[in-house]
């Protein structure tokens, strides 16, 4: 664990896997978790790639400057980030809003992006998604991350996943109270201005996005239609997940990214 600063704040990292010289892979988490979400990938991933993992600004163990924050500052977050580590050009793996994160780092900076895997991601904020996230706040401001914490989980997994896996459900949960309400409401605002689906046209590295086939947070066709915008790229439904697809169905997920990355 190595914590990156960032001027006024820092980012806390972890790079795991193969030595120094192989291909990176760089992971971003979703909004209210923590790198800690990627462990059912580390093992497959980290045969291959050197892994840079890192939490999100306000979450996990990174510092959670005053916000709203935007994605061009989550954006030159990871830019920081690669200059640090002397990164290139990476792959990149995020899941909503680090997928959404990853949407404009192909934007924006095409030359550092080889791979880009996006999962359970929107590409624009309607006013539904707006209200959404005012709504979420105002409950935040009043009682704190656990006054949403069970409709959260009801979107992340699956019905079966929360009835059957409770040691996990147990850790997610810990995950999430762990968040910073700084960083929630930071990451928050960011979301309620993302407009990138006017922009997808303009992606040029491989894509893949990955979808839970009962996340009703970023739905299937919502995703089709990205993927649809998106010149060259792929989608792949997951089976009985919804929004934390790579946590509900690990296999299928990792099944999936690996036909994608060529993993062997």
């Amino acid at each position: 664990m190595q914590k990156v600063d960032r001027g006024g704040f820092a980012l806390a990292t972890s790079v795991t896997g193969q030595p120094e010289g192989a291909p990176w892979i760089i992971l971003s988490n979703s909004l209210g978790a923590s790198m800690e979400m990627w462990m059912p990938q580390l093992e497959l991933l980290g045969r291959h790639y050197r892994v840079l993992a890192y939490d999100t600004r306000g979450h996990g163990r990174s510092d959670a400057p005053q916000g709203p924050y935007t994605f061009d500052e989550l954006v030159g977050d990871v830019i920081a980030l690669m200059d640090h580590f002397s990164i290139d050009r990476a792959d990149f793996m995020g899941l909503s809003l680090g997928g959404m994160t990853g949407l404009g780092l192909a934007i924006h900076h095409p030359d550092r992006i080889g791979r880009l895997v996006c999962c359970d991601a929107r590409a624009d904020a309607s006013v539904g998604f707006v209200k959404s996230w005012d709504d979420r706040i105002a409950a935040i401001e009043a009682g704190g991350l656990a006054s949403i914490m069970s409709g959260t989980m009801e979107r992340w997994f699956s019905q079966k996943f929360r009835d059957t896996r409770q040691e996990q459900m147990a850790a997610m949960h810990a995950m999430f109270l762990e968040t910073s309400a700084t960083g929630y409401i930071g990451c928050a605002g960011a979301l309620k201005f993302l407009d990138y689906h006017k922009d997808l046209g303009r992606i040029t590295c491989p894509t893949l996005y990955v979808v839970g086939d009962e996340d009703f947070g970023a739905p299937p066709a919502v995703m089709k239609d990205m993927a649809d915008r998106t010149p060259g790229a792929v989608l792949a439904e997951i089976a009985g997940a919804a929004h934390i697809a790579n946590v509900d169905e690990p296999q299928s997920f990792n099944a999936a990214i690996s036909a994608f990355l060529e993993l062997k």
